[in-house]
């Protein structure tokens, strides 16, 4: 039987309902959810760039809720249960040491939000340095992880001299 393949990239989900259906996706700092109902036989996976993001007026989490309410909304239509779904959660490297942690943001947020709403997190495989290739069967809740690259090296940041009032443009 011939794979039917949906590659998702960031702030993109796929769902579906047959034995045939493979999402896959590639992830750095980013955050994959995959939820399934393994009674309906059913389930989906999303790709989030930003889960949670600082504001001036504090942290903000309104980016992440969306994708994981769209992915869950998505599947209902397809017949899953709220109350029955399953989850893995994927992702959430520190990709360039030294800089942002907004990897392990985003792993967090995914966590908590399951937490949260119930949802049994069964698998997962978040942090680290290096990147992530998945593949879901969201008829059955598979996950095929490849884990990819080599740990990154720390950013070096550059020096900063004083200058002599030259501005170049």
């Amino acid at each position: 039987m011939p794979e039917n393949r949906v590659h998702i990239t960031q702030g993109e989900y796929a769902t579906g309902d047959t034995a045939d259906t493979v999402i896959s996706t590639l992830l750095g700092s980013c955050v994959s959810v995959c939820l399934w109902d393994e009674v309906a036989r059913v389930g989906g996976m999303n790709h989030m760039l930003l889960a949670v993001s600082e504001t001036n007026t504090g942290v903000c989490n309104l980016e992440g809720v969306n994708a994981m309410e769209i992915l869950i909304n998505d599947i209902a239509k397809l017949g899953g249960q709220r109350h029955r779904l399953q989850a893995k959660v994927f992702g959430g490297a520190q990709m360039i040491a030294g800089l942002s942690s907004i990897g392990g943001k985003n792993a967090a947020f995914a966590l908590e939000f399951l937490e949260n709403e119930n949802i049994a997190c069964v698998g997962q495989s978040v942090g680290g340095t290096q990147a992530r290739n998945l593949k879901f069967w969201p008829s059955t809740g598979r996950v095929m992880q490849r884990v990819t690259g080599a740990d990154v090296p720390e950013v070096v940041k550059p020096v900063v001299t004083e200058g002599n009032d030259l501005e170049l443009f």
